[in-house]
């Protein structure tokens, strides 16, 4: 899947944003606040559903880091430290940290979470986006 802007949502006191190239569907987000993060709504994210910090907290669980967040009164989510490098059992990178990720296109992102690629076959290089081995569960 090619790269896409990521969409954002406003609310009153958090942004949260969804980047569709990067989402695996782990559902994190809809298991840990459904009044938030509900796929059969239109808009799907209602960022005033929940304290911004239980949503910042749900946020963070997003292993691909498809969704982000910034609060209205503060900085952007911070990374973890220190960095952490996990290989899924189909082995997939999963990465937490301060994060330098290149992209195919060569654009350098600052990152806090990705799922990286670890068998080549994605078309979302480095991210990846299931259509490899290493996408498989």
């Amino acid at each position: 899947m090619p790269p896409t802007e990521p969409k954002a949502y406003r609310g009153q006191q958090i942004t949260v944003t969804y980047d569709t190239s990067r989402c695996l569907h782990a559902a994190e987000c809809v298991r840990g606040l459904p009044d938030v993060f509900d796929s059969g709504q239109r808009p799907w994210v209602q960022p005033d559903g929940a304290d911004p910090e239980q949503v910042a907290e749900v946020v963070r669980r997003c292993p691909s880091g498809a969704l982000q967040y910034r609060l209205a009164a503060g900085p952007a989510e911070p990374p973890d430290r220190p960095t952490t490098v996990v290989r899924s059992p189909a082995g997939r990178l999963v990465v937490r940290g301060e994060l330098r990720v290149t992209t195919a296109d060569g654009t350098v992102r600052s990152e806090t979470r990705a799922v990286l690629c670890a068998c080549g076959v994605s078309q979302n290089q480095p991210f990846c986006d299931r259509s490899g081995h290493c996408g498989a569960d």
